[in-house]
């Protein structure tokens, strides 16, 4: 695994400039433009940073809020929360528990059993498919 050790440099160097402005940087893609957005593969979800498993696809559901969302992570190892007060609002922003890249923010709209919304990034994501 990567850590976040990595300078802005070798960021730039392994990351696309999408990737880079979001997980480094804390953007976010504009909705419903992600690759994974309305993907249905079976598999599991990795950073794209370190490769650290985040979310299984089974726990993956249709928000319809535009990102990639899941109701439960793979591990509480692999994701941290901070409190995010930018842009005026009131959230908690979702991190790689391995690298700090930013994935996203989790909410409290989300279905059973943990009424968690985790509204991920499609640029911080790579699905690694199950055979």
């Amino acid at each position: 695994m990567t850590d976040n050790i990595m300078n802005e440099e070798q960021w730039r160097e392994k990351l696309t400039p999408e990737q880079l402005n979001i997980c480094r940087h804390k953007a976010t893609e504009p909705p419903f433009t992600g690759k994974y957005t309305d993907c249905k593969k079976d598999g599991i979800y990795h950073c794209v940073c370190c490769g650290n498993p985040l979310f299984d696809s089974e726990t993956k559901y249709n928000s319809g809020s535009g990102w990639p969302s899941f109701w439960d992570v793979i591990s509480d190892d692999s994701v941290a929360r901070h409190a995010d007060f930018s842009h005026g609002m009131r959230r908690v922003e979702v991190t790689c528990k391995a690298c700090d890249a930013h994935l996203g923010h989790v909410f409290e709209d989300g279905p059973p059993p943990t009424g968690l919304r985790y509204c991920i990034n499609s640029a911080a994501l790579d699905l690694k498919e199950r055979p």
